[in-house]
């Protein structure tokens, strides 16, 4: 699917869920590989040296690329039609986007409807959590993909049912390279950074926040503990992308939150 992280299409695509739900695909999967019949494998191998392999997995790719544009358009369309303000939030794993979003959600669902898609490679345990908190949450678990795609994204849209005027969180696959490249219809995208993970995260990534619009900076309860130099990170970032808008948290302190708050208020036009 993606060569420049050889993330594999060979699955069976992925599974999408309401919590509570269960996946019975695989089994279904299983059943008809074991029914192929194997005297066709020789033929297969002879005719799979003859091409150039690299060139067939370029244009494979390019073209999951485009189609991917498409459909991204579709699901922008579909946002803006309703009034959807939907977010792609963006991290490696750790930086504490989980813990944001939970925190997010429980603060302001009184204020503004919210919808979460959840995407995780297996488990179900972050849409539990969002489902705890009695907000519409649909999984999507990607098995060896570790970028949500905008198909994949419209089918659970549709799942979730989202009514007009709201807000979406779609919390990616935790990875700073790949979800870079695949638009999902988002109206802003969030890059999630933790102080933890020092200051030139910026520049060893620079396609995530050249095409982000948001960077969370969390956990700066822990910067009196840490070498990290917030001023270094933010002008790293800044060089990648000199229109990037920084909010400083904490996730667990609640500190700085209220200025995230505002701008999500400010971008969900409700009659707040």
């Amino acid at each position: 699917m993606c060569g420049t992280c050889g993330c594999g299409s060979d699955t069976n695509g992925p599974t999408i869920l309401k919590p509570g739900e269960h996946n019975h695909s695989h089994n279904e999967h299983t059943h008809s590989h074991s029914e192929h019949h194997h005297h066709h494998d020789g033929h297969t191998h002879s005719h799979s040296h003859s091409h150039d392999h690299k060139h067939k997995v370029l244009e494979i790719e390019q073209d999951i690329l485009q189609n991917n544009q498409v459909l991204a358009a579709r699901n922008r369309g579909y946002f803006e039609a309703k009034n959807i303000f939907a977010l792609n939030l963006v991290s490696s794993p750790g930086s504490g986007k989980t813990s944001i979003l939970e925190r997010t959600l429980a603060d302001l669902k009184e204020a503004i409807p919210f919808y979460v898609i959840e995407g995780d490679q297996q488990t179900l345990n972050d849409a539990d959590r969002i489902d705890a908190l009695n907000i519409p949450v649909i999984q999507i678990n990607t098995g060896k993909g570790c970028h949500l795609e905008s198909d994949m994204v419209y089918d659970a849209v549709k799942k979730l049912e989202i009514k007009n005027d709201a807000i979406l969180m779609i919390e990616n696959v935790g990875n700073l390279v790949c979800p870079s490249m695949f638009d999902l219809g988002e109206s802003r995208r969030v890059v999630i950074i933790s102080t933890t993970e020092g200051d030139d995260k910026p520049i060893k990534y620079p396609d995530m926040f050249h095409t982000s619009d948001i960077c969370i900076i969390n956990k700066i309860d822990l910067l009196p503990y840490l070498n990290t130099d917030i001023e270094k990170l933010k002008s790293y970032a800044l060089q990648v992308n000199p229109n990037l808008q920084f909010f400083e948290v904490s996730a667990t302190t609640g500190e700085g939150m209220d200025a995230w708050y505002n701008w999500l208020k400010e971008n969900i036009k409700t009659n707040l």
